[in-house]
């Protein structure tokens, strides 16, 4: 019932290796709790995002990446644990879709009514 799919787009500190996004892919540890498989891509090219207030710390030695995730699950904070047991900390987070609603080209602040007839669970 619960199990929709929900896609992340995630910046991250540093760019993952190959090696480091299979493990997301087949499931991670975090806390007590092992997470279902999901999806995992860097996105090439990467987007353009409306930048964020306050802004996302920049370190001049260091490359931030944006990543998208998608998972079926939703536990509490888990896109970021789960970054961050790959040693990637999450620095921004931006929900793009849930099943077939998707975020679009809504701006920050923005909102606009569903229609019943959109939601297709």
């Amino acid at each position: 019932k619960n199990d929709k799919p929900k896609t992340y787009w995630v910046l991250v500190e540093r760019v993952p290796t190959e090696e480091e996004l299979v493990r997301m892919r087949n499931g991670l540890k975090i806390e007590d709790y092992l997470t279902k498989p999901c999806s995992v891509k860097i996105l090439d090219p990467q987007p353009e995002v409306d930048p964020r207030d306050p802004p996302v710390r920049l370190r001049k030695t260091v490359q931030d990446i944006w990543i998208e995730i998608t998972i079926v699950e939703g536990k509490n904070r888990q896109i970021r644990k789960m970054t961050a047991a790959i040693g990637h900390p999450t620095l921004r987070l931006i929900r793009r879709k849930i099943a077939n609603l998707e975020l679009g080209d809504l701006k920050i602040g923005e909102w606009r009514e569903i229609k019943r007839t959109e939601i297709n669970f």
